[in-house]
């Protein structure tokens, strides 16, 4: 099913003559609205009428997430606060957070993104959307709950957290479609193994999981654990919330809503536009957005870009998933090192679980970094010899992909705390 096929199913050339026109409004809008935006296209001498074409974009400056916090907290709102009918929020990297402010067209725009990500997972009129992502400034839930009223389908605003009762609602109120974090999702997909239950004890078909990057190792054991089709949607809070993309049935990449984003990919160190199919940092611009437009933000997020014609007819660009961001990068004796790499080499293992966390300190002037994993059910850290074994080989792939030691420490099932949102997977204690 496609919600949209004029716009999911545009040609090309009709797509980028819409972007080109609604960039240009999107421009000025700022620009005329925003003093942070005009001093900074100033400064290089560009003007609103100098963008002539997409690629035009190219000669206004980024926007990042230090300048939203120093235009906190509404500084960089295009509209009056009489006409911003929402506010939300994310955390910031100063204290404050970072605030977006939505007007009542921002908020239909919003609607229809997630409408059309949501009937990528299949869901429809008939469905029962159980929504356990947060509610309240965290944009997850709500971003959910007004896609899910827009296809007409009934919503369970469950929030996050209270695992027991989730399931209970999950079998008695029969739902179809949930929505959480994929950490989440683990964590009650547990819950249904423990309370001794199994998939078919369930209704779900799918799942629309997002707020922070995952594998395709926990994509597998989410799906084994609930029996649904999981499907990505990715957005950012100061962007707009959840539905600025999302994957199809055939799961090759999250497609983008090309008319309301403008979407870059750039070396985050010569800050360089790549081509498609390269990897680096997402940069997107907003079409449309009245309340707080953003032009070139960017993300920190990395993946890359794809063309090509999806086979379930879309024709908007996909990004792949993301695969961890510049600012979650960990430095450790000098090698980068990402989370979802651990990840991936965790997923390889089928005497272990997803459930992990890495601790980075500093002893003596060294970086320290552990590995904290808990083993798979019926597997017990007492088997001196089977986990010595098992460490072994788990030590040899990770140097193999970090390139650096790990020093590895198994824990019995259940032990690490489990998440309700988004989960916290490194503690680093080094005073860098």
């Amino acid at each position: 099913m496609i919600w949209n096929k004029e716009m999911e199913c545009a040609d090309r050339e009709t797509m980028r003559a819409l972007q080109l026109k609604k960039l240009q409004q999107t421009v000025k809008h700022g620009y005329d609205n925003v003093p942070h935006y005009q001093k900074a296209m100033d400064e290089v001498g560009v003007k609103p009428e100098d963008i002539k074409t997409l690629e035009d974009i190219q000669k206004i400056p980024f926007i990042t997430k230090e300048n939203l916090a120093e235009n906190y907290p509404t500084g960089l709102f295009a509209k009056p606060m009489s006409e911003i009918i929402r506010i939300h929020a994310s955390s910031g990297t100063t204290g404050k957070p970072k605030i977006t402010g939505y007007t009542q067209n921002d908020l239909d725009m919003w609607g229809e993104c997630v409408a059309r990500g949501l009937t990528m997972a299949g869901a429809d009129q008939n469905d029962i959307v159980q929504v356990a992502y947060g509610y309240g400034l965290f944009t997850g839930g709500l971003g959910a709950h007004i896609g899910a009223e827009t296809i007409g389908a009934t919503v369970i605003p469950m929030s996050s957290g209270n695992t027991q009762k989730q399931i209970m609602f999950l079998q008695d109120m029969k739902s179809t479609v949930l929505c959480c974090t994929p950490s989440y999702a683990l964590t009650i997909a547990e819950g249904v193994k423990k309370a001794g239950l199994t998939p078919d004890d369930l209704h779900l078909k799918a799942g629309v999981f997002g707020a922070e990057p995952w594998t395709q190792g926990m994509r597998d054991s989410i799906e084994a654990g609930l029996g649904i089709r999981a499907h990505d949607i990715y957005g950012l809070s100061e962007v707009m919330g959840p539905g600025v993309s999302m994957s199809c049935e055939y799961n090759c990449g999250m497609h983008i809503q090309e008319d309301y984003f403008y979407v870059e990919i750039i070396d985050p160190d010569t800050l360089e536009v790549l081509p498609d199919g390269e990897k680096g940092e997402l940069v997107i611009t907003t079409l449309g957005k009245e309340g707080m437009p953003l032009i070139r933000y960017r993300t920190r997020d990395i993946c890359y870009l794809m063309r090509e014609k999806c086979e379930c007819g879309r024709t908007t660009v996909r990004m792949s998933r993301v695969f961890g961001r510049t600012d979650d990068m960990l430095i450790i004796r000098g090698v980068n090192v990402f989370p979802s790499q651990v990840e991936t080499v965790i997923a390889k293992f089928s005497e272990l679980t997803m459930n992990y966390k890495l601790y980075v300190g500093r002893e003596h002037n060294t970086d320290t970094f552990r590995l904290a994993v808990e083993l798979a059910e019926g597997l017990e850290i007492q088997d001196i010899a089977f986990v010595e074994a098992l460490r072994s080989r788990v030590e040899h792939e990770l140097r193999d992909i970090l390139g650096i030691g790990c020093d590895i420490k198994f824990l019995n099932e259940g032990t690490l705390p489990r998440s309700e949102g988004k989960a916290v997977r490194v503690e680093d204690t080094r005073k860098l």
